[in-house]
């Protein structure tokens, strides 16, 4: 029977323990009974803990209970984990059972757990959209997709924000008895067996610099205003009466990011808005959001956010 840890602490998510649980539990109805997985809650303490909603958890056993190896050990991540030096037992477990399971990884903000353990080193990650930034800054040789639902780096697996838990569930059992039993278990939890796109479609992809009254902002405003014009460094320069080459620094040190990405960002979140609540051709949404093409456009999207136009407005058209 495959063995799964899932990690648990005061202040835990509650979606971050269930969904991963509720999948494998209900993978089990469709596997025979020597493939069933065998779940495992561990924390520091044997006693109940909170949850971040209140609830009350018990785990199974505690980290230093239990010396076996699992073939896959989670941690859950917590409203509190990006902020706060994670339990040095959790921390202890961690890099102990990364050593001896076949996989393991981190739910949402969990992975700044694995980060504490040293665990997300030359490491492709993704965690919760709000803590991507953060989580890069705080451990900067880890390599974080700020919009992936979920990752798989050799044996180290990642997931997105909270429900991404299930996502990166599924995956696992698809991995383990193929894409028919993940299916069936996504229908039975009636969720997507394979969500399309990024985490960033539930989230604002653009985020307004802290000073609204600066140079950087007003070109962001300008670039919304105009999204379908083309624009050059000269000219977003221009616009905020500065030399190009200081601009892009400023540009950069303000946003985090370069002109250039924050034009194509501001055109997917445009062009985003307008296939969640029109009916409007793809090329007119391509030419009014200064992608040019539709073809553009497509390439565009799935490698920012992983699917197509069509696919995405097919999941989340609202009209």
């Amino acid at each position: 029977m495959p063995s799964v840890a899932v990690a648990i602490f005061p202040g835990v998510q509650a979606l971050d323990v269930a969904g991963p649980v509720d999948v494998f539990s209900e993978a089990n109805k469709f596997l025979p009974r020597d493939a069933h997985y065998e779940v495992t809650l561990l924390s520091a303490e044997p006693s109940t803990l909170r949850a971040s909603n209140g609830m009350a958890l018990v785990a199974d056993d505690t980290f230093e209970g239990t010396k076996r190896a699992f073939d896959l050990a989670l941690v859950a991540g917590g409203p509190m984990l990006p902020d706060s030096e994670p339990d040095p037992r959790l921390i202890g477990w961690l890099t102990s059972v990364a050593a001896r399971c076949k996989r393991y990884g981190s739910i949402c903000t969990g992975a700044f757990a694995l980060g504490h353990a040293g665990l997300l080193d030359e490491r492709s990650v993704t965690t919760h959209w709000q803590h991507a930034e953060q989580l890069a800054t705080q451990f900067p040789r880890a390599r974080v997709d700020f919009d992936r639902i979920y990752l798989r780096d050799e044996r180290l697996v990642t997931s997105a924000g909270v429900t991404a838990g299930i996502d990166l569930s599924l995956a696992l059992v698809a991995e383990d008895h193929g894409p028919r039993t993940a299916l069936a278990v996504a229908k039975r939890l009636v969720v997507f067996a394979q969500r399309q796109g990024g985490q960033s479609q539930f989230s604002p992809y653009l985020t307004a610099p802290a000073d609204e009254t600066s140079a950087v902002a007003k070109v962001q405003a300008h670039v919304m205003e105009h999204i379908g014009e083309r624009f050059t460094v000269k000219q977003l320069a221009d616009v905020a009466a500065m030399s190009a080459r200081n601009f892009a620094r400023v540009f950069v040190d303000e946003t985090g990011v370069t002109p250039h990405e924050f034009v194509e960002r501001a055109r997917v979140d445009a062009a985003r808005k307008l296939l969640e609540s029109s009916a409007a051709a793809l090329k007119a949404i391509a030419y009014d959001c200064g992608f040019g093409t539709a073809d553009r456009m497509r390439i565009v999207f799935v490698r920012r956010i992983g699917a197509t136009p069509v696919q995405y407005r097919e999941r989340f058209r609202s009209a």
